[in-house]
């Protein structure tokens, strides 16, 4: 190979070598402009999602929106259609207390309003004191526009037409109820339920027997309807019947915690051909069968007992809530000590003993 082959051939090797380079470097800037283009994308596509879910979020928020405002507007349109006449019953939440009426929401368009004088026929009823917001009140629609688009209600007529349907349950259910009594009358005292005026007799008052009614005024009873009667507009109640309940509730129990063998004193209060009652103190009262008064063989009680002896009794049983005692029983315990005592005394001198024979003589009968 000639001298000017060789520059020829070194001169072509140059040209690929640079032809190499460049196109290395063409490459290289292609990667990065690949991979530049790659990020540019991803940071695009992060920000789509970014602005799919906020605008998601934002459906769903005015979704939201919408439903509730379309359940008021449900509830509303609702009470557009409802027909109120006169003469209905209809039940509110008071919603403002005042000194002459009281305002309800009745789930209306218009509010109901009723007058202090058609809340109660009660004269001991008060407006600002027995009424507060919250409460339910039913009351019969008596003009269904007072002028400044109220409904007027009373709450005296709804009483007439459910309140006897109402003690009539009570007295069936024979529910204890609570009410105050309002005032006097004669040979008992009134108070109401149900805004409807009751009767309490004196002699339903207590268990036992009142002479000052007046001081039952104002008091908070519990009574239980005994009478019933619509057409002739009459409701009587009584406390008594509720006391005798706890009364007898209260003495199962003292008995129910007496235990059998117990010994007690207490004082003979009634004679009966088969047997005695024991008052045992705390109203509790036992009966001694005759079979149980003696270890010997009687024909009446008063052989032995009489009205207001002090006895001692033990307990037998107290089945059915029945206290059964026994004067036997006492006496049968009693008996071996009654016996030890008399030969203790028998074999007892007092003296001094000696141990001599002389002495040990003395006591021999021969």
């Amino acid at each position: 190979m000639t001298g000017e082959e060789e520059i020829m051939e070194m001169e072509n090797k140059t040209d690929i070598t640079e032809s190499k380079a460049a196109e290395a470097a063409g490459t290289e800037e292609a990667v990065e402009k690949a991979v530049e283009m790659k990020g540019t994308e991803s940071a695009v596509g992060t920000e789509t999602l970014e602005k799919t879910a906020e605008a998601a979020g934002s459906q769903a928020a005015v979704s939201e929106e919408t439903v509730e405002t379309m359940a008021d507007y449900s509830k509303e349109l609702e009470a557009s259609f409802r027909t109120i006449k006169e003469g209905d019953v209809l039940t509110g939440s008071v919603i403002h207390v005042g000194e002459e009426e009281v305002t309800l929401d009745l789930d209306y368009y218009a509010p109901g309003v009723i007058k202090a004088a058609d809340l109660s026929r009660d004269p001991a009823f008060s407006i600002l004191n027995d009424v507060h917001v919250g409460d339910k009140l039913q009351g019969t629609v008596v003009k269904k526009d007072d002028g400044a688009g109220n409904i007027v209600l009373s709450c005296v007529e709804a009483s007439e037409v459910l309140g006897w349907d109402k003690l009539k349950a009570y007295l069936e259910e024979k529910k204890v109820l609570s009410v105050k009594v309002s005032e006097v009358v004669n040979k008992g005292v009134v108070a109401y339920l149900e805004g409807i005026r009751g009767f309490i007799p004196a002699s339903h008052l207590s268990l036992e027997y009142v002479e000052d009614l007046e001081g039952f005024v104002g008091k908070t009873m519990e009574v239980r309807v005994i009478t019933v009667e619509k057409g002739k507009k009459k409701l009587v109640l009584s406390a008594r019947d509720v006391l005798k309940e706890k009364a007898a509730e209260e003495m199962n129990h003292k008995i129910a915690m007496m235990a059998p063998g117990t010994v007690l004193e207490g004082k003979v209060e009634s004679l009966m051909p088969y047997g005695v009652f024991v008052d045992l103190g705390g109203g509790l009262s036992g009966l001694v069968h005759i079979s149980q008064m003696s270890q010997k063989r009687i024909k009446n009680p008063s052989e032995v007992l009489k009205e207001g002896d002090t006895v001692k009794v033990k307990v037998l049983n107290t089945n059915n809530n029945k206290i059964s005692l026994s004067m036997k029983a006492v006496e049968e315990e009693a008996k071996p000590d009654q016996v030890d005592a008399k030969l203790t005394a028998q074999y007892s001198s007092g003296r001094s003993v000696g141990t001599s024979l002389g002495d040990l003589l003395k006591g021999l009968k021969l």
